[in-house]
């Protein structure tokens, strides 16, 4: 019985590694202090870019509104 035991023990531990490796995680991916300094930076520079894209695609409509 011992045998037994200890060989299906293994066997479930295998499966359970196995199906752990293919489940993956939850957990997000890290990202470091400075990873997400410069992701700030990209984001204001293209929020700040996109201000000025909207401001200047408003301008000829006013003009034309005020002719």
């Amino acid at each position: 019985m011992n045998r037994k035991k200890k060989i299906n023990q293994t066997l479930i531990a295998k499966d359970k590694k196995k199906k752990a490796k293919l489940h993956g995680s939850n957990k997000p991916k890290y990202i470091s202090k400075a990873e997400r300094e410069k992701l700030a930076q990209t984001d204001a520079a293209d929020l700040a870019g996109s201000k000025a894209h909207a401001e200047h695609e408003q301008a000829p409509e006013q003009t034309a509104a005020q002719d």
